[in-house]
Formats: C-alpha cells, structure tokens, sequence
C-alpha cells in the first residue's frame, strides 16, 4: 500500500470535523478525505443495524478513493459499527472513546459526567469503558437535540444554550467538576458548555488522542506520507449548498463540498469528484 493514499473519515454529519481539524494539526502531510453523512443525522436515535449499513456504505466509498485508513470520527457509529468494520477491511480503523480514563483520572472531586448520545451510552462498548475505569462516580446524560443544533450551525443561540443548560444541570448538580463530550458534534458547543458549566469545570474530549492514534497507526504500518502539503476533501450525504456555510464557519475556511447521494456503495463511482457537482 502507497503511503501517499488519502486517510479517510466519516461521521454522522458535521461534528467529526472537531476530530479531522485534529488529525490535521497532527499530520501535517496527509491527505484528508471526510464525509459528513448528515442526510441519515443524528445516528443515536437510529437502529443498530441502520448505523452499521451507513458505516459500511461510507467506508466502501472511502476505499474506493484508495483510503489507506479510515477513522470513524462518531462515537455512535463506534459503538455500532466499529468491530464489524475491523473484520470486514485490511486497512486500519481507529475509531473513538469517550475520555472518561483522563476524566476519572483528573477529576478532583472523583465525579465525571459524561453527555453523549442514546446509542453511545447504551453501547456495550461504553459499558465495558466505564466498568474498567473505577475510582471515579461516572454519571451519564442523554442529549437527544444537540447534534441537530450543531448540524444547523445553532452554537450559541437561546434555544441551544437552554437545551445545554437542561442537560448539564442534572451533572453539575450532583458534583461533576469533569465534564466528557462523548460525541464529536459537542466540542463545536464546547465555549457554550464552559460558559454554562464555570470555570472550575474541566471539558475533555477525544480528538486529540484519536489524531495521536492514527499517526502511531501508519507509522507502525509504514504509511506515514512523504513530505508535502497535505489537501483536505469533503463530501456529504446532505444538502451541500447549505451545509457547506456550517462547515467552512467549523472548519475555519473555505471548502468545496460535493454530494455523497444514495449511490454512495454503488461500483463504477467515479474517483474524482465532479467539479460542476460542488457546493
């Protein structure tokens, strides 16, 4: 396998842009291609077997476009569908978890509250987290709403700011002083949290050590790139015209953004984009 093929990473919409802008700063070199499959968002409401068909879907589309890794940039889609994918491809999968070891190991007060999805806290992988990080009160909230704040680009308004204060409230009240974003859409309301939480309230998540992963990953395979300014392409399951404004205002500049559509598994898909296709 060439080390100068792409890395590949998809989540369930915008929100694993938090974690590509880390794999970014971390490698530099690498050619990034994301899909933001926000037509099927959110997953944490969806059944088990829809969110494996889409990662699996995603993940052919990757491949085909010579992905030497894929990083599964959602932790519902982990949960789900992250093992199935393991088995399924030769190339890596580094996929998420939620940082309630640094959580539990850093918390003052020994009570972590974790905001995650429905499917990520039911998760048997999430269980298996918990149970084998002791020495810490590990609460627990479901936060039915956010991803679509996020995925309409709503960071601060009244309505996203009450829905963060309603979920918070149950954790902080309890004394949680560390606070986990078990979804990579939360870290984009991670000022908002802050602001609502306090200062004496850490927010951790897992993009940094995800990035840290897939370069400890392809150096071990060999496939670190070559020197060179690495590229970044976006596609989506979505409307591009209008997710591209929310995700150049995540990502910090601006994109070409083309459509992923409903043919995403199909066979013959052309590997470049279509230029007259972008948003």
């Amino acid at each position: 396998m060439a080390s100068d093929r792409p890395i590949g990473v998809f989540d369930s919409g915008v929100g694993g842009l938090s974690v590509l802008r880390e794999i970014r700063r971390e490698l530099p070199h690498e050619d990034l291609l994301y899909v933001a499959d926000s037509a099927h968002a959110p997953y944490g409401d969806q059944p088990l077997a829809a969110i494996e068909a889409r990662a699996i879907a995603i993940a052919e589309f990757l491949l085909e476009r010579d992905a030497k890794a894929l990083v599964v940039a959602c932790n519902t889609a982990t949960g789900a569908a992250a093992r199935l994918l393991r088995a399924r491809y030769a190339v890596p999968v580094i996929a998420m978890e939620p940082a309630v070891k640094p959580a539990v190991a850093t918390s003052r007060a020994g009570v972590v509250g974790v905001l995650a999805t429905r499917q990520t806290l039911a998760s048997a992988k999430f269980s298996d987290l918990v149970a084998n990080h002791g020495g810490a009160q590990v609460l627990t909230q479901a936060c039915p709403g956010l991803v679509e704040r996020v995925e309409a680009g709503d960071l601060e308004g009244e309505g996203t700011r009450a829905l963060l204060a309603e979920y918070l409230e149950p954790l902080l009240s309890r004394g949680a002083d560390t606070l986990v974003l078990g979804c990579t859409h939360y870290p984009h309301l991670a000022p908002l949290i802050r602001d609502l939480a306090g200062p004496e309230v850490q927010v951790l998540d897992s993009g940094l050590a995800v990035a840290r992963q897939v370069r400890r990953r392809l150096a071990e395979a060999g496939l670190l790139a070559p020197p060179g300014a690495g590229r970044d392409f976006f596609w989506t399951s979505g409307q591009p015209a209008r997710l591209r404004r929310v995700m150049e205002r995540l990502w910090g500049t601006r994109i070409e953004l083309w459509p992923l559509g409903e043919g995403v598994a199909a066979p013959g898909l052309a590997r470049d984009p279509d230029p007259s296709a972008r948003g």
